[in-house]
């Protein structure tokens, strides 16, 4: 496991329960019998390669912590890139309409609403299971009134030019590939949030130009990629009509958004 150290503290935070700062201030303090046998029924959880936050129930996301559950795709911090770039083109005082496609547990849309105050979304997906849990952490962190979350098939039914931003982590791995991903992922994350198709790219030849036919002129895009694929995504937004296309890396150095913008109006200058 990548981080063994950092999974058992958390676990051992869970079954005590303790703090951090707890365990750091007396690492020798001894378990109480109930806190010991529900600290090893958590190990014994992540021997079997269950991902902590699903042990856990949550998961922190930039700004926000979130409920995560089985059947949702757990959010990563890699993810973030995508608000980094989004947030860096969004003053905190503009008003604005954003879309998440493929909404999953709520992560993107709602540490966007969290960040700027005066902005309302919509989030998509397909699975009933995620959409109920977007709605759970919608109502948790008193964003709902700010949110409507909706079962749909992509952009299916959206108005045209409805949106001021769009953000999406769509299924990137391709088919071949999946079986060779970490058991936490290949058996806990739904494959429907996973499978790209034999390429990895079919979610992004779908999307590129529907992306831009829901943004309005000006508006911004933001969408993540899997490794090898900046070329390849760029090529499609761009062939869809896409400006100022360019991918931003994660804090790994790894390629991991691509985002541009949808032509202004006439001369108008971007909407930023």
């Amino acid at each position: 496991m990548e981080s063994p150290a950092i999974d058992a503290r958390l676990l051992l935070e869970a079954a005590a329960p303790v703090s951090r700062a707890e365990i750091l201030a007396d690492p020798h303090r001894a378990l109480a019998a109930d806190a010991a046998a529900r600290f090893e029924a958590l190990v014994a959880r992540r021997e079997r390669r269950e991902p902590v936050s699903l042990i856990l129930g949550r998961k922190g996301f930039w700004n926000v912590t979130l409920k995560v559950s089985p059947g949702v795709l757990t959010p990563r911090p890699e993810s973030e890139t995508i608000l980094e770039a989004a947030l860096a083109e969004l003053p905190p005082e503009r008003s604005f309409r954003a879309l998440d496609l493929g909404v999953g547990s709520g992560a993107l849309i709602l540490a966007l609403l969290a960040e700027r105050p005066n902005a309302t979304g919509l989030g998509v997906d397909v699975s009933e299971a995620a959409l109920a849990a977007a709605r759970d952490n919608a109502a948790r962190l008193d964003l709902a009134s700010r949110v409507d979350l909706v079962r749909g098939d992509w952009t299916a039914g959206l108005a045209d030019a409805a949106f001021d931003l769009v953000v999406a982590n769509p299924p990137y791995i391709a088919t071949g590939e999946i079986a060779s991903l970490a058991p936490e992922v290949r058996r806990y994350d739904p494959r429907v949030a996973l499978d790209g198709g034999p390429d990895g790219l079919a979610a992004y030849r779908v999307l590129a130009p529907e992306i831009l036919r829901v943004l309005r002129p000006g508006g911004l895009f933001a969408v993540e990629i899997g490794s090898g694929q900046r070329l390849a995504v760029e090529a499609l937004f761009e062939a869809a009509g896409a400006q100022e296309v360019r991918t931003h890396r994660d804090l790994g150095g790894r390629d991991r958004v691509v985002a541009g913008r949808k032509k202004p109006l006439g001369n108008a200058p971007l909407n930023r």
